[in-house]
């Protein structure tokens, strides 16, 4: 990320911290112009931020086109990843006879890996994981404390699987038989490919037949759901308690907003943006950004909503025309009494 010095390029830094929160010896960034203010007020000893923006007083800066881009590869430089710490394969976790681990594998206690599963290099798994008979981990994978993954499940490299979620479990499948809920198995599997990241508490359901896809590159939250069967493209972004039903395909470059909702068996086009609490109930062509329940084009949900916000004021005028009716009718009434009291002369439909 090409960065231009302003100021003393020699002053040292040993962390990345908010513009609030910086100190000396910190270096912070702005990306949001929304929050320029606070470089005024901040004590960090450097800030990145864009080559356009005016600096309130003397400053060290790193100018840059992309001050986030910057700040991740400068938390990376400075910090590193998180740490993990270092078992080896822990005398307190149940690995089985058949199952075969890679180089530097790192299996702390409590940990229990079943029969015929095959492991990666440089795999970490946290205390308390279940990986179940005949999964498939790649390299560089990283399994945080309970997280579950059912038989067959298969991880490409560099997944990371924050805890508490469970990959497989049986998808939502009831056949209804006499008044009764018959339950269909679920024979097969769940397949995340490389450089995914699932956050806590996500559910991934196992296909009924064929497999559930998670695309690589694709980013989840925390408390998503997805049903069986379901396939999601590569580099999505699904922020917390999205909910997918079964047998949905959502194309490359997806971005789900929180609590977003899809009904199953349709499509969702590349590079589409659904808005929070989205309701989705049909295909969606690529490129489109959709909002509100049932889920419909920005404009039209824009339309929608100040209509909705002008209803108080129509429904006034409602009233208002309502009664101005009536008192017509009266008039009406009044001039039609008027006309048959007189004989019919001067009526309305008098010529």
């Amino acid at each position: 990320m090409p960065c231009r010095v302003e100021g003393d390029g020699t002053v040292p830094i040993s962390a990345v911290n908010t513009l609030e929160d910086a100190g000396a010896g910190d270096i912070s960034f702005l990306a949001n112009p929304k929050y320029e203010k606070l470089l005024a007020e901040t004590r960090a000893s450097a800030v990145v931020v864009r080559d356009d923006v005016h600096l309130p007083r003397p400053m060290n800066a790193l100018r840059t086109r992309d001050p986030y881009a910057a700040i991740t590869i400068l938390i990376v430089e400075i910090h590193g990843y998180r740490q993990h710490p270092r078992w080896g394969l822990d005398a307190r976790a149940n690995i089985a006879p058949t199952a075969r681990l890679g180089r530097e594998a790192n299996v702390g206690p409590g940990a229990c890996i079943d029969e015929d599963v095959v492991i990666g290099d440089r795999v970490t798994i946290y205390p308390g994981c279940y990986v179940a008979r005949g999964c498939r981990l790649g390299d560089d994978v990283v399994l945080y404390p309970n997280v579950v993954l059912y038989d067959g499940t298969v991880l490409g490299d560099r997944v990371v699987i924050h805890a508490g979620t469970i990959i497989g479990e049986d998808g939502l499948g009831y056949a209804p038989v006499d008044g009764k809920w018959l339950k269909i198995p679920q024979i097969g599997r769940v397949v995340i490919a490389d450089d995914v990241e699932i956050g806590s508490n996500c559910t991934i359901d196992r296909a009924t037949l064929g497999q559930t896809v998670i695309g690589a590159g694709t980013k989840f939250s925390n408390l998503i759901a997805i049903g069986h069967g379901t396939k999601i493209g590569e580099d999505c972004m699904f922020v917390a308690q999205v909910g997918l039903a079964g047998s949905v395909t959502v194309g490359r470059h997806v971005t789900m907003a929180g609590q977003a909702g899809v009904v199953g068996h349709i499509t969702i086009g590349d590079n589409v943006t659904v808005g929070a609490k989205a309701g989705v109930t049909n295909h969606v062509a690529p490129g489109l950004t959709v909002l509100g329940a049932p889920a419909v084009p920005m404009a039209q949900c824009k339309r929608q909503v100040l209509l909705v916000q002008q209803l108080p004021q129509l429904k006034r005028q409602l009233r208002k025309l309502q009664e101005e009716v009536e008192a017509l009718r009266r008039l009406v009434g009044l001039a039609q009494d008027a006309a048959r009291r007189s004989g019919g002369h001067g009526s309305p439909e008098s010529p």
